[in-house]
Order: C-alpha cells, then sequence, then structure tokens
C-alpha cells in the first residue's frame, strides 16, 4: 500500500496571520503551503493534508470554526472545510490579497487587495455553484489597504491603510453613516479594533501611536436607507450594455474631506487621545497588534521582538516581554482572553503566552536554516534532525512536537543518529567535533575530537552503541571513538578524497565508508581496523547503505545509478538507472532546459525499508523514488510538494515571466519588504544571501524508514515530511475462501471456536471484524486460543495488537494477548527475528508510549495515598482524649478538601 501524507514536522509557523479556533484551545499556523493545527489542550499537532499553490499569506476563520479560506501569495484562495478537512471550492482574486475576516454573524466577509475593500457573501451551509459571490466593492483609500476589523453586530467594518487613513464603512447603507476617512497618524497602519458593541475605534500605526475615536451613534442609532425603486430602474436601463461584463457588486465610493452640508446630521468621530508606546529606542517599529474586546487587553509587537500587554481605553500598561530579537510578524487572542500567541517568520517560532500566570502554553521553534539530516529512534518515538544553524532537535512522532533542542554545536550539523538503546542521540558537525547527548537528562555527556582540527561530514553508530565513527571532508580520514570511554580508538586512512558516507552492518561490526575517490570501502571492526574490502565504482560515490539484515549493501554514485552488492563475495547483486526518475525542476535562472539539467543529476540519500524489500532514495528534486531491489523497478515516485514559492519545481520555463529584457527573476526586485530596501551584493542572486530575500531550492536531504515498518521520513526545504501507510479503505483479504463471511464468523464466534473465528477473521482482514471477534474472546480462554493458534497467524495478531493499543482504552485485556502469545511463541519468532523485527518495534513503541502516560499518573496517585496516610497518621497521634467527635470530622474534611 502506498504510504500518504500523515504530517509536517520541524516547521512550526512561515508567515501570514494565527488564528485561534472558536472554542480557544487550537491554533491554526500557516507553514508555507499547508496549514498546521496546534491542539493546546491535548498537546498534539497535525498538518491538515491539503496545500496551495504557492505560500499562504492570509487565513480567514468562519465564527462557526468549521470553514476557513486560505488565500496565497498570488490571490488563489481556497474554502477549507476544517470538519471533514478538505477543499470545499477554489477561488482566484486575481491579485495578492493583505488581509480577509468573517463577520461576526458568518453572513458575510471581507477582502482587502490594491486600495479596495471588497464584501463577499459568506459561503452557507446549502450547496452553492460558486461559493464567493461579491455583494460591494468600497473605493477610499489611496494607497494599499492592511487590517480590517467588524463591529459586534456585523453591520460595519474599518478598515485601515497605508496611505494613514482608517475608513469606515457599513455592510449595509446606512441612511446616517457617510463614509469618510479618520486621519491622525504618521505612518502606516497597522491595526484598527472597535470597542465592544460599539462604533468607537482604535487606530494603530507602524510608528507606536495609538488614537482613541469616540462616535456621537450607538450601532442602534444606524438608520436604514429608504428604497430607491425609481432610482434603481433608470439605472438599470443606462447600464444594460454593461450586463454582459464581470459583476462587480455594488461600487461605494467614500469620501476622504466630505463637505459640511454632507456631514449635518451624520454619525461624527472625534478623537479623545492619543497614545505613544514608547517614545525613545527603537521600538517605534510597531509590526502587529491584537484586541480582546471583553477583556478591553491590546497585545502590540514590535520589530525588536518586544510585545507590550495594555488595558483600554486607559492605556495602562500591564506587563512588557522580549520573546527574541526578530520581528514580530503575527498576533493572536484567543476567545476568552487567556492565552496569545505570537510568530515570528524569521526564527519560525511560534509561542503561546498565558499572560495571567506568565507561563508558556506551547514554545516551538523549528530549524532556522534547512534540516540535513534525520534518524528515527529504535522503537519509532522520536525522531532527531541535525540543521546547518547547527541544532540538534528530537521531536516525538505522536504528537508532532519537539521537546528537546541542544544548541552545543558552534557550526552546521551534517549528521545524526540514535544508538541501539534509544536513549543517546549522536550527531556529527562541521565545527569538528561529535558530540553524544543523553535524553534522560538531555546533556552533551561526550564530546568526540579528531588530534587536529576536521570537518565531519558523516556519522555511524555500531549495533552495540560501543563505537562511533565519523568521516572526514578535508584529510579525507576515518575517526573511531569508544563510546564508554571517549577515547580516540583509531585513525583510518586509505581514501583518496572526501569521505561522503559510513553505515555500520547491523548484524556483524563491519563498517562501509564511501568516498568521492570511487571507492567503497569495507572495514572489520574487530580485527585491527583493516581494509576487508574494496569495491571500485564508476563514478564518485556519494551514498552507502545497509540492509537491515545485513546482507546487502547499496550504494548510489554521481552518475545517477544505486548499486547492489554482496559485500561478503564483492559482487555486484543489481543496479538501477534512477537518473530519469529524479525529474529535476528548471530553475528561474537556468539557462539550459530541466532534462538536460537531469543528466548531471543524483541521489544524495538512500534508506532501505523495515524489511529490506524496497529501497527508499531522494536528492535535489522534489520527488522522492521508492524502488522494488528484487525486481530492480520504480514501485513509486512521491511529490513532496506543490509549493511554487519554492525555486526548481517547474518543468518549462513559464512565459509569463519572459520579457524583452529576459526572464523576470533576473530583475531584483531590491524592494526587501516592510522591513526597508535590501542593497543586493554584487554577484548575489535576489538580494542580500544572508537576509534570506533569495527563493529557497527544493531538495531532499535526508530520507529515513521507521523501525516499525509503518512510516517513513524525508527532510526537505519545507520541514519534516512523515508519510505513514493508511490501511484503512482497502480490501486486503488473506487466503480467502468462498466459507469465510461476516455471518460464518459471526456463526462460529457464537459457538465459541474462538480460534476458528480469528482465523477467519484475518484471512478476511476487516480491521473492525478482527476486534470484535478479538474483544469477544473471555480472558480466561485467551491461554488456550494463542496455544493453538497457527504460526502465520501469530504474526499477523501481534501487527493487530500494536495498532490496536494505539487507540483502545481495552489496555489490560490487549496486553494479557501479548504477553502470552510472546510467552509461548517467543522461540519460534527468534528464528525469524529479523523479518518479525519491524512488528516487534511497532508493538514495542504502542506499550511503551502507554507506559510513559500511565506510569506518571500511578507515581501521582501513590504519592498522594502515602501523604494522606501520613495526615491521617499525624492526626492521630494529636487527638487529645477529651476531642468531640464532630471536631474531629470537621477537620478531617478540610484535609480532604486540600487533597482534592
Amino acid at each position: 500500500l502506498p504510504p500518504q501524507f500523515s504530517g509536517l514536522l520541524g516547521t512550526v509557523y512561515r508567515r501570514g496571520n494565527l488564528s485561534f479556533t472558536r472554542d480557544g484551545n487550537s491554533l491554526l499556523s500557516p507553514v508555507g503551503n499547508r496549514i498546521s493545527l496546534f491542539d493546546l489542550k491535548n498537546n498534539k499537532c497535525e498538518t491538515l493534508p491539503l496545500a496551495t499553490r504557492l505560500n499562504i499569506v492570509c487565513v480567514g476563520l468562519s465564527p462557526d470554526g468549521s470553514l476557513a479560506i486560505l488565500i496565497d501569495e498570488e490571490g488563489a484562495a481556497l474554502l477549507v472545510s476544517l470538519i471533514g478537512k478538505c477543499v470545499i471550492h477554489q477561488f482566484y482574486f486575481h491579485k495578492p490579497v493583505h488581509s480577509v475576516s468573517f463577520s461576526p454573524d458568518g453572513k458575510k466577509f471581507v477582502v482587502t487587495k490594491d486600495n479596495l475593500a471588497y464584501l463577499y457573501h459568506a459561503p452557507g451551509k446549502k450547496r452553492e455553484f460558486n461559493a464567493f459571490v461579491l455583494d460591494k466593492t468600497y473605493y477610499g483609500p489611496y494607497d494599499e489597504t492592511t487590517c480590517i476589523d467588524w463591529t459586534d453586530d456585523s453591520k460595519c467594518f474599518a478598515v485601515g491603510s497605508k496611505d494613514m487613513s482608517t475608513w469606515v464603512f457599513g455592510a449595509e447603507r446606512w441612511a446616517n453613516l457617510i463614509y469618510y476617512s479618520l486621519g491622525g497618524h504618521k505612518d502606516v497602519i497597522v491595526a484598527c479594533f472597535f470597542e465592544e458593541n460599539s462604533l468607537d475605534l482604535y487606530t494603530i500605526s507602524q510608528d507606536a501611536a495609538l488614537c482613541v475615536w469616540q462616535c456621537d451613534t450607538e450601532l442602534d442609532g444606524l438608520k436604514p436607507m429608504p428604497p430607491k425603486d425609481a432610482a434603481k430602474e433608470k439605472k438599470a436601463t443606462e447600464d444594460d450594455k454593461e450586463l454582459l461584463e464581470e459583476p462587480k457588486g455594488e461600487e461605494i465610493h467614500g469620501k476622504a474631506d466630505p463637505s459640511e452640508q454632507e456631514t449635518r446630521d451624520k454619525v461624527k468621530y472625534s478623537r479623545v487621545a492619543k497614545y505613544f508606546f514608547n517614545k525613545e529606542g527603537d521600538f517605534n517599529n510597531l509590526t502587529a497588534a491584537a484586541y480582546h474586546k471583553k477583556t478591553h487587553l491590546l497585545v502590540t509587537g514590535f520589530a525588536s521582538g518586544i510585545f507590550h500587554l495594555h488595558e483600554l481605553p486607559d492605556f495602562n500598561l500591564i506587563h512588557s516581554l522580549s520573546i527574541s530579537d526578530q520581528r514580530i510578524a503575527s498576533i493572536s487572542i484567543n476567545c476568552t482572553g487567556d492565552w496569545i500567541a505570537f510568530g515570528c517568520s524569521g526564527l519560525g517560532q511560534l509561542l503561546v503566552w498565558e499572560w495571567q500566570s506568565e507561563s508558556y502554553v506551547l514554545k516551538q521553534q523549528g530549524h532556522f536554516n534547512s534540516m540535513v539530516s534525520l534518524a528515527y529512534s529504535p522503537d519509532g518515538q522520536y525522531i532527531v534532525t541535525g540543521g546547518e544553524d547547527g541544532k540538534v532537535k528530537v521531536w516525538n512522532t505522536s504528537s508532532s512536537f519537539c521537546f528537546v533542542t541542544f544548541t552545543e554545536h558552534n557550526s552546521g550539523v551534517t549528521a545524526v543518529t540514535f544508538t541501539s538503546t534509544g536513549y543517546v542521540v549522536v550527531s556529527a558537525s562541521l565545527d569538528g567535533t561529535v558530540r553524544a547527548f543523553d535524553l534522560h537528562r538531555y546533556r552533551n555527556f561526550r564530546t568526540f575530537t579528531s588530534p587536529r582540527p576536521s570537518q565531519f561530514s558523516c556519522l555511524a553508530v555500531d549495533s552495540s552503541g560501543e563505537i562511533v565513527a565519523a568521516g572526514s571532508q578535508d584529510s579525507f580520514e576515518i575517526f573511531v571513538w569508544s563510546m564508554q570511554s571517549g577515547r580516540l580508538l583509531d585513525v583510518v586512512a586509505g581514501h583518496e578524497g572526501p569521505i561522503s558516507s559510513l553505515s555500520f552492518n547491523p548484524m556483524k561490526c563491519v563498517l562501509a565508508s564511501a568516498s568521492w575517490d570511487k571507492t567503497v570501502k569495507l572495514w572489520d571492526m574487530l580485527d585491527s581496523w583493516r581494509t576487508k574490502e574494496t569495491l571500485i565504482m564508476n563514478s564518485d560515490v556519494l551514498v552507502v547503505a545497509f540492509r537491515p539484515d545485513g546482507k546487502e549493501l547499496a550504494v548510489a554514485a554521481l552518475n545517477g545509478q544505486i548499486t547492489f552488492w554482496d559485500h561478503e563475495n564483492a559482487v555486484q547483486t543489481g543496479s538501477i538507472e534512477g537518473r530519469h526518475d529524479l525529474q529535476m525542476g528548471r530553475k528561474e535562472l537556468d539557462k539550459i532546459t530541466a532534462k538536460q539539467a537531469a543528466k548531471g543529476k543524483s541521489f544524495t540519500t538512500l534508506c532501505y525499508s523495515a524489511d529490506g524489500q524496497s529501497i527508499l532514495a531522494g536528492g535535489l528534486s522534489k520527488f522522492v523514488c521508492i524502488y522494488n531491489v528484487k525486481e530492480q523497478i520504480l514501485m513509486k515516485k512521491f511529490e513532496i510538494s506543490c509549493n511554487y514559492s519554492l525555486d526548481a519545481m517547474e518543468e518549462y520555463l513559464d512565459r509569463r515571466k519572459m520579457t524583452e529584457f529576459g526572464s523576470m527573476a533576473l530583475i531584483d526586485e531590491g524592494g526587501g519588504g516592510d522591513e526597508g530596501v535590501a542593497i543586493p551584493l554584487p554577484g548575489v542572486k535576489r538580494g542580500d544571501m544572508s537576509y534570506r530575500h533569495f527563493k529557497p531550492e527544493i531538495r531532499v536531504t535526508c530520507v529515513r524508514f521507521c523501525p516499525t515498518g509503518r512510516s517513513w521520513a524525508a527532510t526537505t526545504t519545507e520541514g519534516l515530511l512523515l508519510y505513514s501507510l493508511d490501511s484503512g479503505l482497502t480490501f486486503d483479504p488473506f487466503e480467502l475462501d468462498i466459507d469465510v463471511t461476516p455471518s460464518n464468523i459471526h456463526k462460529t464466534l457464537n459457538q465459541k471456536e474462538y480460534t476458528m473465528a480469528i482465523v477467519m477473521a484475518f484471512k478476511l482482514n476487516e480491521k473492525k471484524l478482527i476486534q470484535e471477534v478479538i474483544e469477544a474472546v473471555p480472558s480466561s480462554e485467551v491461554d488456550v486460543v494463542c496455544s493453538s493458534l497457527p504460526d502465520m497467524y501469530v504474526e499477523k495478531l501481534l501487527e493487530f495488537l500494536a495498532s490496536a493499543f494505539e487507540t483502545s482504552c481495552h489496555l489490560e485485556f490487549y496486553l494479557i494477548w501479548a504477553h502470552k502469545l510472546l510467552m509461548l511463541h517467543g522461540q519460534k519468532l527468534k528464528t525469524r527475528s529479523v523479518k518479525l523485527l519491524p512488528v516487534i518495534q511497532f508493538l514495542q513503541k504502542s506499550i511503551q508510549r502507554h507506559f510513559e502516560d500511565v506510569s506518571k499518573l500511578c507515581e501521582w496517585n501513590i504519592y498522594n495515598i502515602k501523604y494522606a496516610l501520613a495526615i491521617s497518621e499525624q492526626r492521630g497521634m494529636k487527638r487529645p482524649a477529651e476531642e468531640a467527635p464532630g471536631d474531629e470530622e470537621e477537620e478531617l474534611d478540610s484535609d480532604s478538601d486540600y487533597l482534592m
């Protein structure tokens, strides 16, 4: 079965606005061209299985929390159901959109682009042919619009602009509301907010100024416009010709300076106060703001990474704190006003802060630069990643959160791996050190160095976890250390080019080293580190990998070939020509076609599947290929990204980007966004590379298969992508015959022939039916059923138990099954240990996760019971003889309350 996309780790926020869900317990964060949903109550994260064509810049969430509108850089929108997690409708706004906001009643939404505001009918509950129907177009601002806010009753909305003005518009035509602008600022409007159940308005500009506007009319005082039937008919006859054109909805023009006659008896605004956040220092570049109407809490973020909490309308400072030294790009407050979310696009950082208790609810940050390598823990529960930013991060695969970051390296990390115990992470870096980290105490307990400084490009740890080997880029040597003592055991020389990859045989202490000198050398670690064998290749060798049973070696070379070797006899057993499967995209600045460029491309990362039958391969391309080793054919090709904001995605040049002066990519856009003008250095493409204005190129730096055999992961330009087997919707019977039907299975079960019923259920291979049969077996019969089960079905039952542990609440019942199966069939299973290893590790992962959850709960309960006993003993010793029984009961009650 082909694995399905299951999640994106390693990147928590890129750009765009953060949004809390309706209940305030979850947070939507744009991650490139995807959306991640952070469940803050249950401490889990999931990435929705949908993607836009380019990076998402704004997200609009409907008030009931069931729909979201995702808009990308070019103005292409997706209407998404957050309940079904699928795309309902696609729409194209034709130009970049600055912001989108639903009305509080959910009937309309406003989109701002250029200097206009567009009011659309919100998609309803009924099925519509076109979900985006334009109602009105509002004219007024002279420059680009930046922000939107609605009144609580959805009658009016305010729009801020780069021309330093804020406009108040009516969603309907109101007789006493003319659309005019509010000035008073000297910089771009960053945010505008209505007061609760009022037309009073707060406007905030980029120079850290806040204006308070008071309105002389209440929301109830807005008068509806009388109908003008005659005028409408007259207009209809004049505009007959325009009927064939694209409908633009009703056009409404605001006036910047209306005359006295026009403003008579109309809604008037007056500025009652103007406040400045901080006149000193460089805090005056205000970048984001959010306001909670019920608690009157205003949160403002600055370019220096500082944020302020103020109480309005008196502008009392509650709190001021710095979260980083990077610009705060987005702020959001949840419905209760307790949690504040901050997004920093420079660092890819996401924080949720509980301001009353001054504590973090969530603190996550991805790798600042691209990830280079990854490794699974032996039970598949954790993934460790190393990045060019010198950080080593450990992620939990079930929650998708990073729980520890090691920052000891001073340069880019090139390779990471777990030891066989799963509690030690080893990493190699270009700073000339190899470091070992302890996952019990979260510390760097060993640092391995070479006699003279070397840049380490690759790393391998043997199956016992005692020997650590690292290859050097500059001295062409392999350094071998002891994990126990940290001493350098030997320096192995013999290669004539940089070492590109190392791999230990899982079954023997044999090290394979690949080099750019077109050889793969096999070293015997137990026999004085001598060369056991040298395999000669036709091209520079980039990566080498052993099969999980240690009987085969896969080698990828610069010519795009993957060759397979029987390393015991130094015989090549097969080869795959992979160059055409890589399918390189054409970069924007390339002078040759993608087909020509692919001739020089090759795979840079290899990995066997858990059963050793397939091999995963990736490289400088948007594809990951899965090959069948025995047949030497391509089984499936995964396109890891459809994000055209990355370079090298398109196969052909886009003619729309070609001008008479050449490709538009060659013309430096120089603006540098909101941070000011970035001056390009000579010979630097698309702005200053150090300022990350260049277009990142799509590539796969590392692929690894999970030891449980259920999923695989790849580190890419987009982040850490996970793919898992989704066998929920497939009918996959096993040795099925005509008598095996659900009714026959139920009949057998009623006759209490449990073993037969289980065998029949596995033949039909319906997960729900298997679960029903197993759960119908009495716990007293489990021993008998396990002993009479055929060997073939023991393995299948173990695999089922492993997956059942992840979802079922019948923990003890399934543990009895697992215990009996392993006790009765342990010896037979041991003979097939290599084949069964993924299943056993999958089972171990599931049990380990439950153990960690339940053990904490048990320890806490034991502590509470001990505390209660100690208190009662103390009370018994202190109790005087004359004490009244009523007083004693009262005292015990107060203690029990305290315990609760």
